[in-house]
């Protein structure tokens, strides 16, 4: 707890020291907005335009905090573990810190440090990349017709499989995200890797390497082995009030020493201290989440159509994943099936009414056909552009896990209200 408190504080005097003209300047060339101006977008915007008048520093972030109010059960069978009591309260606050740096032109730089989170206590480092959209440094105008096009990064980063990712909360990095509840199997890591881009007209295509490791190391060589991933798709307007975009997206890893892609958050889920038993096991901080355990090989392939016409837009996701353990001789599979539909009104879009259905299905470990399903409503209120208030109701049901499972016959159901602030 005091390195966590000294290192704020040295974060805290560090920012003190910059001038207060570096903030004049909140916008970013090549850059997803934080605010209610980010909202729908994927990848940042590949502009070849330029407001470099030298290196400049942003400061943003981000703060979360809710108000649960849900229940959970199981069968109480014999041999089920029994489910602790929970109540009506608050959950811990949340909060981001974001640092973004303009290097040079058309270079940028992105940190992004968790202050709070349900998992850990202390201050941590989530990742951060470096974004190169021009090659001005090697010499001015260097490969110009070419950069107008692509872009690269390069970090210890969140990987860009699927867009699903863009729409879930990221600790407590939530406006972009119409609900409360991130998806059931949630495609999230972070990697040291690179991703190489090229944008065409609507035309997105990505390649990606990684070495397959949340957790860097040098020890246990024989665990490492890369990881590639892949996406391509279109999005653009086909009129001025109807945008369409379709994207496929690829991840596969092999002889890892543990696949992450559907356990790689350190920070938890929204839904605290569901499906934990009495004696403080079960879900634990990624509590109503679904991980299908594809540890050491594992391809994942993710769709994702989504169409905004007027207020009106909806995002889908179909996702399959096969793999296994390294102890298992037979690939197991399991597969993702996601829908939401938002309506949003008001003069600026200020407010939305939503609702979202999420299914996973497939094999566990111990060889049961298993299957979840979420049914989410929600509503938002974007009082300005850095502050949303929303509420949800979820209902998350458990089939045919094994007695001796503690989501045997389990449901979770109930309402929450999150205000959320980015900057």
């Amino acid at each position: 707890m005091k390195t966590s408190i000294k290192l704020f504080s040295a974060i805290l005097l560090s920012l003190a020291t910059i001038p207060l003209t570096a903030q004049t300047q909140r916008d970013l060339d090549n850059y997803r907005q934080p605010d209610q101006r980010g909202v729908n977008d994927f990848e940042a915007v590949k502009d070849s335009t330029t407001s470099y008048d030298g290196v400049h520093v942003r400061i943003g972030g981000a703060s979360t905090l809710q108000f649960q109010a849900l229940d959970h059960e199981n069968s109480g069978a014999e041999g089920t573990p029994v489910l602790q009591e929970i109540g009506d309260n608050f959950n811990l606050a949340t909060a981001n810190l974001d640092l973004d740096v303009v290097l040079y032109d058309g270079v940028r730089m992105h940190l992004r440090t968790y202050l709070s989170s349900q998992h850990h206590t202390e201050t941590y480092v989530k990742g951060g990349y470096i974004q190169i959209d021009k090659l001005n440094f090697i010499s001015q105008g260097f490969a110009e017709d070419l950069m107008n096009h692509v872009r690269v990064k390069i970090g210890h980063m969140e990987n860009n499989y699927g867009d699903a990712h863009f729409r879930r909360t990221d600790n407590a990095m939530s406006l972009h995200n119409p609900f409360i509840g991130n998806y059931l199997m949630d495609s999230f890591t972070t990697e040291v890797g690179a991703e190489v881009y090229y944008f065409s007209n609507g035309w997105i295509g990505m390649l990606g390497l990684t070495n397959g490791k949340l957790n860097q190391a040098v020890t246990r060589p024989e665990t490492t082995s890369p990881s590639f991933l892949a996406k391509f798709g279109y999005d653009d307007y086909i009129s001025d009030d109807f945008r369409f975009r379709l994207t496929g997206s690829i991840y596969h890893t092999n002889q890892t020493g543990s696949a992450y892609l559907y356990s790689g958050d350190r920070a938890g889920s929204r839904y605290y201290n569901v499906f934990t038993d009495v004696d403080g096991a079960g879900d634990g901080f990624r509590a109503g989440r679904i991980n299908p355990d594809l540890k050491n090989e594992m391809t994942s392939v993710m769709i994702n159509p989504f169409f905004k016409v007027g207020g009106l837009e909806f995002f889908g996701i179909y996702e399959n994943a096969k793999g296994k353990r390294s102890t298992e001789t037979d690939s197991r599979t399991w597969n993702q099936y996601s829908g939401e539909l938002i309506y949003r009104f008001g003069e600026t879009e200020d407010f939305y009414l939503g609702t979202r259905y999420n299914v996973v299905d497939g094999t566990l470990v111990s060889g049961e056909n298993v299957s979840v399903n979420r049914f989410q409503l929600g509503a938002g209120w974007f009082m300005t552009k850095n502050i949303l208030m929303k509420a949800e109701y979820v209902n998350q049901k458990y089939n045919d896990y094994p007695v001796t499972d503690i989501h045997n016959d389990g449901k979770f159901n109930g309402f929450m209200v999150e205000a959320a602030i980015a900057f």
